[in-house]
């Protein structure tokens, strides 16, 4: 499945590097349009979030009332979702997706003659077994980045071979070489710049992630305390013991806040195993990231 995504976005990267000839260019172009297909997904996603917010108070009040009673408290909030109009596993598609990007761009960037040059595998083949028997290195994780750092001298043996050109792919973006993997050129500083930007614009991310939700606890404390919950036509008494509901309130957060880090912490993992097309990709979606999330919270009421 990930070599078909990887084969689609290939076609769309291939267009955007003809238009502007700079892998690097064609990357922050192709993260762009990407952004603007799944903008869409995110409008949903951040509705689905305030409208979960505001369902957090009476699934509390299901899960107290019928806490001695597991089945009909399951039925209950099946029905109070059913009511709502909304899916307990609304969230599971954003992360499906989220997953399914990652592993295909890695396909991509990690072979970008297979998906975006759609270089035949056995011209692929003979490319790498010339490089060997003439006595230079190939990565037996990245031979296609090889393929390209050699592409003038493979050219000088296959004259006549058309798909040789398609080899010398521009990968100089801003003085950096997007085709190196930074645990394989440890000593040269430049490969770190990148994965750098990208771990703190995630940073950022989750930062500012962060501060949102503990303002949306805040507001949803001040509602509470400025109104008593009704009980059976009286007042005057919570349905939800305070120090039950503030130990909820802290699992959920501490379950939010890993899930926040799970994610940076396994792209920032990849991005130092990985040519730098694939971390430029993802420091240029965390911006758009950060910059949709704002635009989305003071738009979505």
């Amino acid at each position: 499945m990930f070599d078909f995504f990887a084969n689609i976005f290939g076609y769309l990267l291939q267009f955007l590097y003809q238009v502007v000839n700079n892998y690097g260019v064609a990357i922050i172009l192709f993260t762009v349009i990407i952004k603007l297909l799944l903008l869409p997904l995110s409008i949903k996603q951040q509705r689905t979030m305030k409208k979960s917010t505001e369902l957090q108070e009476k699934m509390k009040v299901i899960q107290f009332k019928y806490k001695s009673d597991p089945e009909k408290m399951n039925q209950e909030m099946m029905n109070l979702y059913k009511s709502e109009n909304m899916s307990p596993f609304s969230g599971c598609l954003t992360a499906i997706i989220q997953l399914l990007l990652l592993l295909s761009i890695f396909y991509l960037v990690r072979s970008p003659l297979t998906y975006m040059e759609k270089i035949p595998q056995d011209s692929i083949s003979n490319y790498v077994t010339q490089l060997q028997e003439n006595g230079k290195a190939v990565s037996q994780v990245y031979p296609e980045i090889d393929l390209i750092r050699e592409s003038n001298w493979l050219k000088e043996q296959n004259p006549d071979d058309p798909n040789v050109e398609k080899l010398n792919l521009q990968m100089n973006f801003l003085g950096l070489d997007l085709s190196k993997v930074p645990q394989q050129n440890m000593t040269d500083y430049t490969v770190y710049i990148i994965p750098v930007l990208y771990i703190l614009s995630s940073f950022v991310s989750i930062k500012m992630t962060t501060a949102m939700q503990a303002k949306k606890n805040k507001q949803q404390k001040e509602e509470k305390e400025a109104k008593d919950i009704k009980i059976d036509g009286t007042t005057g008494k919570e349905l939800v013991p305070q120090e039950e509901e503030n130990n909820e309130m802290d699992a959920v957060m501490q379950t939010n806040k890993m899930m926040s880090w799970m994610m940076p912490i396994m792209s920032i993992s990849i991005a130092f195993i990985a040519p730098l097309g694939l971390a430029l990709y993802w420091l240029i979606s965390n911006i758009l990231m950060i910059a949709e999330r704002l635009i989305l919270d003071k738009v979505i009421k």
